[in-house]
């Protein structure tokens, strides 16, 4: 395979070289109709999306419900295959990258432990009618041969490595709290002993408190094993708290990408300034307006032409109905915006 990588996107934010490059990628589902499922066109849910991930650093990936959040993660993961892009994964600097989304399914196979991912529900994404001990310890007995003594011994140190009783290896999904599924979920995505994730609204499904152990046990994770995240979220408190890059999705598209702080603390586009004043504060002396979007968010089937942030902007100018913006760099982040 040809070694072509990409450029980092950004000037030099860490040292080294992108651990995962992401150029162009997009996804569309075909839509049927009838009984008999004839063709009935296309919806493009994820359109052109480019980003790096670095080493041991998390880039937090934002917007509302249907922006097309979670299939980024999947198509980057294949789990569905995507309509276009490319995936440049360098875990080795001194080795030549490869494209993930030209892999072949045996190619493919062999990079699946490297690239994981911890699902949005912890209930449906364990199987009830299996123990803790077998959901943990197939992939470790499909992929490296495991079995006996050692597959137990390595069963134990997961649950031990995300906080729960080596000795709960026979009991069952439903025998759990939420907070502990989802800790088993991370040690399945950790069996393999992985250096990406694709956390998929992780914490949404929790509560309040649970929701800052399991993000602290997720920081820890990062230290301890170097790992890098792909923060798929829709709330952006637990944004600020793990993610080192933030990228803006809308309707398929990013609007804005950026460090953490410069994006968080001074927002260039519309959209993310308008999800920012939503957020609530602790200090209620420094509450700012509230900017509240108009209608709806529109339907991928039938995008609006221009800019599609343009029929709820608050700002829009007749330039953003006819002219799609495309990133470009403005005070040190990408942004998607005529205005900015």
């Amino acid at each position: 395979m040809v070694n072509r990588p990409p450029a980092p996107l950004e000037p030099n934010p860490a040292p080294g070289s992108p651990l995962l490059s992401v150029r162009g990628l997009s996804q569309r589902y075909a839509l049927t109709r009838g009984l008999l499922r004839r063709p009935a066109g296309s919806v493009t849910a994820v359109d052109g999306v480019s980003f790096d991930v670095w080493p041991a650093s998390t880039l937090a990936l934002v917007g509302e419900s249907g922006c097309g959040k979670t299939s980024v993660g999947r198509a980057l993961l294949r789990l569905v295959e995507p309509s276009a892009g490319e995936a440049w994964w360098r875990p080795d600097p001194a080795a030549p990258a490869v494209d993930l989304l030209a892999l072949d399914r045996r190619a493919l196979r062999r990079r699946r432990p490297e690239l994981q991912i911890v699902f949005q529900d912890p209930v449906a994404s364990l199987n009830p009618r299996r123990s803790v001990g077998q959901t943990l310890g197939e992939p470790l007995y499909v992929h490296r041969g495991l079995r006996g003594a050692a597959l137990e011994a390595r069963v134990a140190a997961l649950l031990g490595r995300v906080g729960l009783d080596p000795g709960a290896a026979d009991r069952y999904p439903h025998e759990f709290s939420g907070g502990q599924r989802q800790r088993i979920g991370i040690a399945r995505a950790l069996a393999l002993e992985p250096r990406f994730l694709v956390c998929d609204e992780a914490v949404s499904a929790l509560d309040v408190s649970i929701q800052a152990q399991v993000l602290n046990l997720l920081r820890d994770l990062q230290r301890g094993l170097g790992l890098s995240y792909l923060f798929i979220s829709h709330d952006l408190r637990v944004v600020r708290h793990l993610a080192d890059q933030v990228a803006v999705m809308y309707l398929g598209r990013l609007v804005e990408l950026g460090q953490r702080g410069a994006l968080l603390d001074s927002p260039l586009h519309p959209y993310t300034q308008a999800l920012l004043s939503a957020v609530q504060r602790p200090d209620p002396g420094r509450s700012g307006e509230r900017i509240v979007l108009r209608g709806d968010v529109p339907s991928p089937m039938n995008p609006p032409g221009g800019c599609a942030f343009h029929p709820r902007c608050p700002l829009v100018e007749a330039r953003c109905r006819i002219e799609r913006p495309e990133l470009r760099w403005v005070a040190g982040r990408q942004v998607a915006c005529h205005l900015a």
